[in-house]
């Protein structure tokens, strides 16, 4: 079934702010939450669609590649994979925004399923990089690997931060990650939820710290990511790597690499959104009498049959000569744009040959009458 519209899902208007759009995404996901609807199916998938909604659209830079493009420009873009979404990486990811209210709305769950109370995750940071694509590339699509420094997981305590898995469940929270407090209002008592303060919501403190990390999972190194970039990119694009990030502390989840692409300029083509352009140069006889030229595309050359009395400025069309579309819709096309080419010295013979020329009729200038054309004023005056 096809996806819907993110921002139908959440029913807010494409001019949406960003707290409009999180104020939505809280009123669905208080609506559909599954330990508020048990064993409802269709509310569990409608919280995973308002999830999905939400990661995309409260993303700047997702949200603007899914504007141009649509949900075929999210693809391996969004961190998420629509109704295969785990619960417990929904709450990790969005969990701020639920806050304590799901806590306080009769009751049902908390921040997990079936009544669990949610520890707190760690979430890597994202990185940023830059890849710069030859015509070539951006033609056919290509697979780049790219060596990164960043936060890798600490091998000598697989990233949990103990040595030897020594960890103890915090005594304030009691492994919950979380403490409530009850306080009185003129409204009655209220009740609010918040992160352990002890153990920082991770719901167990280590006893023995890695000596190689201090405790925090993570150092500093680097790693080879294999990229595969669709064809058909363009200038300032980013593309979304889930998990390929900096590594969270303590065995949380990665930040994701956001790719930049640039675009290599071509020494002949000129790039017009799917379309190429190239400039023709041809001299006055190759015009007059016609000619064969050799035109390059982004793969080889192709030779392109000039007619006799090629006018300058004229517009060749080569047919999906040019580039793919990034969402599968077709080529572009190479348009030749012919330019006369007139010498800047001439000997005395060429003057003879070029002011003979002159007096001929043929040369003489203006379209010549009843060749069919009309200048500008003409058809102006024939419209009226």
């Amino acid at each position: 079934m096809s996806k819907r519209d993110y921002y139908e899902v959440l029913e807010v208007s494409k001019n949406a702010t960003a707290e409009e759009i999180k104020k939505a995404y809280r009123k669905k996901a208080l609506q559909y939450h599954p330990d508020k609807n048990p064993g409802d199916k269709t509310a569990e998938d409608k919280f995973k669609e308002a999830a999905e909604a939400y990661e995309v659209l409260s993303n700047p830079d997702k949200r603007q590649r899914y504007d141009q493009f649509g949900h075929a420009g999210m693809n391996g873009a969004s961190g998420f994979s629509g109704q295969s979404m785990n619960m417990d990486d929904i709450f990790s990811m969005f969990g701020d925004i639920f806050g304590g209210h799901f806590g306080d709305f009769g009751g049902f769950g908390g921040f997990g399923r079936s009544g669990r109370t949610r520890q707190r995750v760690n979430r890597g940071q994202n990185l940023r990089v830059k890849v710069k694509l030859n015509l070539k590339e951006i033609a056919n699509g290509a697979e780049k690997k790219i060596k990164v420094k960043k936060f890798v997981s600490c091998s000598a305590c697989h990233g949990s931060g103990a040595k030897d898995g020594s960890y103890s469940t915090c005594s304030t929270c009691h492994g919950s990650g979380q403490v409530t407090r009850v306080s009185n209002t003129f409204l009655g008592q209220m009740q609010t939820t918040s992160a352990c303060p002890t153990c920082g919501g991770e719901g167990k403190i280590i006893a023995n710290k890695c000596p190689v990390c201090y405790g925090e999972g993570i150092v500093k190194g680097e790693e080879v990511i294999s990229l595969n970039i669709p064809a058909g990119v363009a200038e300032g694009m980013q593309l979304s790597v889930s998990g390929k990030g900096n590594a969270a502390r303590r065995g949380g989840i990665n930040g994701d690499l956001i790719v930049l692409i640039e675009e290599e300029e071509h020494p002949d083509l000129i790039r017009d959104e799917n379309d190429l352009i190239y400039n023709l140069f041809l001299n006055i006889p190759e015009l007059a009498l016609g000619t064969t030229a050799e035109i390059p595309t982004v793969d080889s050359k192709v030779k392109v049959k000039i007619e006799a009395g090629t006018q300058p400025e004229k517009i060749l069309r080569l047919r999906g000569k040019g580039l793919p579309d990034v969402n599968g819709y077709g080529k572009g096309d190479i348009l030749v744009r012919v330019h006369a080419w007139v010498p800047t010295r001439l000997d005395s013979e060429e003057k003879q040959l070029l002011e003979k020329l002159m007096k001929s009729p043929n040369f003489q200038g203006g379209p010549q009458k009843g060749s069919g054309k009309k200048d500008f004023f003409e058809k102006m005056k024939g419209m009226f």
